[in-house]
């Protein structure tokens, strides 16, 4: 009875395992079926190491999908249109991640796993992104992880400064160096003459602040003592307001003369210039008769004495 007993017991709990794994299946199922997911496509120039179907995706650091398809693009027009990236991948994440117009999706690598996942970086614009004429799904840009810039630039860096290191060799030639040190042992000389005259120089240099000191004593004195720059400058500054003033004064007379003269101007204009245009018309006639005169004196200088002898026509 004891051992049967067992055999009830075990085959109970197996059942309910079972029953339990069935209905854990069946919900995760569930959960599967009645989550959506939107489908994009990223592409890639470089290397996708690491990177797998099946591989995470986040969205700003949040698990929102994963990896369903990487293939590599020969169609010339594919490769045209996405600026000759040959690497598709293809995400499927939630229909409620806000994937925007400008958000980045880069490939980071697990340093320690050496698992790659892809990561989709927010950008600052609020304009959700949609499929464009010719793409089947939405496409979101890419770019190069720093780890990754670094490693595709690493070959470039190793060649400058491969060539930086032969121009150092380059300058650091034998001539170069004995010029080096024949610099350094002028630089040495000089020093060491400095350090001898160090005294002298100590004086030289007190002798010369004295006489900077007195320099600008003597300045200072010129310039604050009765008669000198100041007392002068200020001088000619009442001079100059003086003269401005003058030139004030005279300005506001010559005004006032001017008033005074415009009405004996006025009536100068208005009634003398008449009488001197008349009198200019009568002395052109005079001396227009005096011309005449003149003439005819020319031509009979008897005609102004006897008067005119030629006798007319008489008619009989």
């Amino acid at each position: 009875m004891e051992t049967r007993a067992h055999y009830v017991a075990v085959g109970a709990f197996v059942l309910t395992m079972v029953f339990l794994a069935f209905v854990a299946v069946l919900w995760l199922a569930g959960t599967q079926f009645t989550t959506s997911f939107a489908h994009y496509d990223v592409y890639f120039e470089g290397p996708v190491t690491g990177l797998s179907q099946g591989g995470r995706v986040e969205y700003n650091g949040i698990p929102v999908g994963t990896v369903s398809d990487i293939e590599i693009i020969t169609d010339p027009e594919i490769l045209a249109s996405n600026g000759r990236k040959p690497i598709r991948v293809t995400v499927e994440v939630k229909s409620n991640t806000p994937v925007k117009k400008d958000d980045a999706a880069t490939i980071q690598t697990n340093i320690l796993s050496g698992v790659s996942y892809i990561l989709i970086e927010p950008g600052k614009s609020q304009e959700l992104l949609q499929a464009q004429h010719g793409q089947r799904y939405p496409v979101i840009r890419s770019k190069r992880a720093t780890l990754a810039s670094l490693a595709a630039r690493g070959p470039q860096l190793l060649d400058k400064l491969d060539v930086i290191l032969d121009h150092v060799d380059d300058l650091l030639n034998d001539q170069n160096r004995q010029a080096f040190s024949s610099t350094l042992d002028n630089v040495q000389k000089v020093s060491h003459d400095l350090a001898e005259h160090s005294g002298e120089i100590a004086a030289n240099a007190g002798e010369a602040l004295k006489a900077a000191a007195n320099l600008f004593t003597n300045l200072d004195t010129a310039v604050t003592q009765q008669g000198g720059l100041k007392d002068q400058a200020l001088a000619s500054l009442g001079d100059f307001d003086r003269l401005v003033k003058g030139l004030s004064d005279t300005n506001h007379d010559l005004q006032t003369t001017l008033r005074d003269v415009s009405p004996g101007v006025k009536r100068f204009s208005q009634q003398t210039l008449g009488d001197v245009d008349a009198l200019v018309g009568e002395t052109r006639q005079f001396i227009a008769g005096l011309s005449r005169l003149v003439s005819q004196v020319e031509h009979d200088p008897t005609r102004l004495l006897f008067g005119d002898r030629r006798e007319g026509y008489q008619p009989k």
